[in-house]
């Protein structure tokens, strides 16, 4: 993933103020077909489906590992909790939008949990880094779960609490991953969605990279009700 743009790494979030202007008109444009799943990823999705948004760092990565796991009927890899509408890569890149590179994950709560959606969260990426992941760094890479209820929002809290214990444990320093509630998800590019896989790009950069540890599923709770969900951009 290209980390750099105007010239030096950006660490600190803008302010809204600060913040690129973006545009009125959604920069994706394509085919909304998911490349691996074959279901839409735009919507509007089936009754039933729940959706949830991670932020781990790369997001090609981060978008393989959910679309991996049975019961998640679609994902797709866009930008979140920033202040800049639709923007583009670049302009994520250079930090000036507040947006981490993050993914949507639609999941059929009655096959996979919300619990278990965390699971694959928190062991897939090194939540104590900060503004960076491994060699990736900038504001976009931060770590990030934006909820989309209350019932997501308890199960999160609670099982970055449990988590950190564990890393601790271990001597890692505190979680620094940002819980908030869900705004707009602004799909990225075409040509990131799916990026990694086998039609596209199946030997790509993937920068991702855990810590060893296991998350026990009990340490988020139940899985959340269907209460809200994200809205796509």
């Amino acid at each position: 993933m290209a980390q750099m743009f105007f010239g030096r790494h950006k660490t600190t979030l803008p302010t809204p103020e600060e913040a690129l202007p973006g545009r009125d008109r959604p920069v994706f444009v394509g085919d909304s077909r998911h490349t691996v799943l074959g279901t839409s990823f735009t919507g509007p999705f089936p009754a039933g489906l729940d959706t949830a948004v991670f932020g781990l760092g790369c997001f090609w990565g981060a978008e393989r590992a959910f679309w991996q796991v049975p019961g998640v009927y679609t994902t797709a890899v866009g930008y979140a909790g920033g202040s800049t509408p639709n923007p583009t890569y670049e302009e994520v890149c250079s930090g000036q939008t507040g947006h981490t590179e993050a993914v949507l994950v639609v999941f059929d709560p009655a096959k996979v949990s919300y619990a278990e959606l965390l699971k694959v969260f928190w062991e897939g990426h090194d939540p104590t880094q900060g503004m960076r992941q491994g060699n990736d760094v900038g504001t976009q890479y931060r770590s990030a779960i934006y909820t989309t209820s209350d019932a997501q929002a308890a199960a999160a809290d609670a099982s970055r609490d449990g988590f950190e214990k564990v890393l601790q444990g271990a001597g890692y320093g505190p979680i620094t991953t940002e819980i908030a509630p869900a705004g707009p998800f602004y799909l990225a590019e075409e040509y990131h969605q799916q990026y990694l896989s086998d039609a596209k790009n199946p030997y790509g950069y993937c920068g991702l990279g855990g810590t060893g540890l296991s998350c026990p599923v009990g340490v988020a709770g139940v899985g959340a009700d269907r209460e809200g969900s994200a809205g796509v951009a």
